[in-house]
């Protein structure tokens, strides 16, 4: 069974799915984005509303920063990844997801990184970097650093768009900087 098709099923597991009151509140599933191919596997924390009204992550206001850091750094949004999320509906206010939330939604996180079997695990945020690093991490501290995640997966963590939103310099040494810089080195290590 090809990639594609093992995803398209395990969506349409998701799409049904209602074991937490998330899958009773959304519009639509946000299952990922991007290709099945990629050597890079990306993971946020939660769809938004602009996620939960199109059904595809990263689209809101953080997602086309997403886009914008990732083509000054060379790589290709669709070609290149394959983004997901903790969590494949929008909790509602855009709130953090909780860790019943998380824990299940994990099987469909799992079976994701377990068929795309990318060279890198992008950990996008603290929501994403605590899921697999566990509660007690501080971003500002481990992103940039690499971890072996899951047994065999190469992961390393990036701040999330959204809170790149709020700092807008790119002056070296800012979050905005540090980013690039981390996106750079996961090009370098893919290639």
């Amino acid at each position: 069974m090809t990639k594609l098709i093992e995803l398209n099923n395990l969506k349409q597991e998701c799409e049904n799915c209602l074991k937490c009151e998330l899958g009773k509140t959304r519009t639509n599933v946000v299952f990922s984005d991007g290709s099945p191919e990629a050597k890079i596997l990306l993971i946020g924390e939660a769809p938004g509303a602009d996620e939960d009204a199109t059904g595809t992550p990263f689209v809101g206001r953080a997602g086309k920063l997403l886009s914008a850091l990732l083509q000054d750094c060379g790589l290709d949004r669709k070609n290149d990844l394959y983004i997901c999320n903790t969590v494949k509906c929008r909790p509602p206010e855009n709130r953090v997801p909780t860790d019943e939330e998380k824990n299940l939604c994990e099987h469909f996180l799992i079976k994701q990184i377990n068929t795309v079997k990318p060279k890198v695990i992008v950990l996008c945020g603290a929501t994403s970097a605590k899921s697999f690093l566990g509660d007690k991490i501080k971003i500002s501290q481990i992103r940039g650093q690499w971890f072996k995640i899951l047994d065999n997966f190469d992961a390393t963590v990036i701040f999330h768009p959204s809170y790149l939103l709020r700092n807008h310099s790119e002056l070296e040494g800012s979050p905005r900087w540090l980013t690039k810089q981390d996106l750079l080195k996961i090009k370098d290590f893919i290639s």
